[in-house]
């Protein structure tokens, strides 16, 4: 995996160049950027998960889907755990930031087209799957740390969001073995290729609008702390415990050390939660990840 990582964390790194230049050159301006993780999320994004179900039905590999899905039902149950008693002390805006955060991270828009970097379709596959709780988690659960919404408006929110009816989609096309037609194939296959540019290169944009001295802040280092290592370090533990191995302790693991979400500052502000405070905890996260996350490839290539 070594050789393969640097060469992807050499890749993701110019791409991410390529965005906070844009940014600089004020080509990706704060509506642009709105427009295009909006682009991602709703149509590249889901084309990127069916294309990695688009593979021959494999019982081992529904197997995996099983274990990875309980995987990730443990790691949303323990970050809710953490969220709830490690920040007691601090006040509302901030505690819900903190909270949220922590069960919520970026792992569907920059963790998926890492687990694909370093595991290949299959590992995207999985990621797909790792992710559904999460993001039933995040519009249930993690909400109710900003505002109190009804019932049917979360349940309507999860069922409608693009990535999961591509899991939907993905799954009856690898379970069924449908064919797709060619031409259809070949453009949700030439969509999805532009998943992990897009997604580096927003990421770039948003770093550039950093300022390291507004982002040394005690609390925000401990969250990072918290959702870059502790986090990680307890699904590894947890998957080894339990003898899991392979792609699906391998994909947990990644996913589960990704950083804040854009979520959490835009959620912040819409709900008059603390929304600077969470942009120092989503920036700060993202930064440090671009060290903690080559770490535990390493980890990980050691280890499983």
């Amino acid at each position: 995996m070594n050789g393969s990582l640097v060469k992807l964390q050499a890749m993701m790194f110019l791409m991410m160049l390529i965005g906070i230049i844009l940014q600089k050159r004020k080509i990706i301006t704060k509506e642009v950027r709105k427009g295009m993780t909006d682009l991602v999320i709703d149509v590249i994004l889901p084309c990127n998960i069916i294309q990695s179900f688009r593979l021959e039905f494999d019982v081992s590999v529904l197997m995996q889907f099983a274990v990875i899905f309980g995987v990730a039902v443990c790691v949303q149950l323990v970050c809710w755990v953490l969220g709830k008693v490690l920040y007691r002390a601090k006040d509302p805006g901030e505690r819900a930031v903190l909270q949220y955060g922590t069960v919520c991270s970026n792992a569907g828009f920059m963790g998926n087209p890492i687990a694909e970097g370093v595991y290949g379709s299959q590992g995207l596959m999985m990621a797909s799957v790792y992710l559904v709780p999460q993001r039933i988690v995040m519009w249930t659960a993690g909400l109710s740390c900003f505002t109190s919404k009804s019932e049917g408006s979360v349940v309507k929110k999860i069922l409608t969001h693009p990535c999961i009816i591509a899991v939907e989609i993905g799954l009856a096309l690898f379970l069924f073995q449908i064919p797709l037609p060619e031409f259809l194939g070949d453009t949700v296959k030439s969509i999805s290729g532009c998943n992990t540019a897009m997604s580096m290169i927003l990421i770039g944009s948003i770093l550039a609008e950093v300022h390291i001295k507004e982002l040394l802040d005690k609390t925000a280092l401990f969250y990072s702390a918290v959702r870059l290592a502790v986090i990680p370090g307890l699904a590894l533990l947890g998957c080894r415990l339990f003898g899991i191995g392979g792609l699906v302790a391998g994909v947990s693991v990644l996913l589960a050390a990704m950083p804040a979400g854009s979520t959490t500052a835009i959620l912040a502000a819409r709900y008059d939660g603390d929304a600077v405070f969470a942009s120092k905890c989503v920036t700060l996260s993202t930064v440090l990840s671009l060290i903690t996350i080559p770490v535990w490839c390493l980890v990980l290539d050691a280890v499983l």
